[in-house]
Formats: structure tokens, C-alpha cells, sequence
């Protein structure tokens, strides 16, 4: 059930991103729902792989570099998704800030929501 909640509010969060940034475009619901499982699963099987490849470039710019690697997974998920488009990889850079802020809301409202003491 958080799975499917945290998926949901996702989603929901890629379409705020649509709303407050021009550079990021979301044609429906359904497609949110399939880029934001497409941006977590990047997330849990890419991203990690980047990382450690990229790790001397992250400790030499104090880990700025994670910024690029998140970007980098938005536009990814942009290229080859339907519906969801981003306009160049400045536009994925600040989405991808936008889309993490919100991820963080996300995460403390479920934790929240699902681990009440």
C-alpha cells in the first residue's frame, strides 16, 4: 500500500512539476503515472551504477555532481517516454530539483501517514 501511495503522489508531484515549470510538459495523469515508474525505476537500477562510476567527479565537486546524475535520469525518462517531455537538459537539471523537493515532502508525509507511533 505505501508503494502504490508513494507512486501516486509521484505522479501527482510530475504534474506539479508540469504546472510551475514550462521546460517540463505532461500531457495526462497516465502518463505521469508511467514516468514516475519509469524515473524510480532509473532511480533504484541506473543511479546507483552512475554513482560509483562517477565517484572521483562527485568528491572533487563535493557532490554537486549528484545534481547532473538526477538530471540526467529525468531526461532520460523524458526521451524515451510518450507524453512526458523535457526541453533540454537545463529544463531536466531545474525539473529534476523541482521533482527532488517534492520527492522529499513525498517522503516525510508517508512516513507520516504509514509509521505512526
Amino acid at each position: 500500500m505505501k508503494t502504490i501511495v508513494k507512486w501516486l503522489l509521484s505522479a501527482t508531484a510530475l504534474l506539479a512539476v508540469a504546472y510551475l515549470y514550462s521546460g517540463v510538459q505532461v500531457t495526462s495523469f497516465g502518463a505521469a503515472l508511467i514516468a514516475a515508474f519509469v524515473i524510480g525505476l532509473f532511480n533504484l537500477v541506473l543511479r546507483p551504477l552512475l554513482v560509483v562510476l562517477t565517484l572521483p567527479v562527485t568528491i572533487v565537486t563535493l557532490g554537486l555532481f549528484l545534481f547532473i546524475i538526477n538530471a540526467l535520469m529525468f531526461w532520460a525518462a523524458a526521451e524515451i517516454l510518450e507524453g512526458f517531455r523535457v526541453q533540454g537538459f537545463g529544463a531536466a537539471l531545474l525539473g529534476s530539483l523541482i521533482y527532488s523537493a517534492f520527492g522529499v515532502l513525498i517522503d516525510s508525509a508517508i512516513e507520516r501517514l504509514f509509521f505512526k507511533q
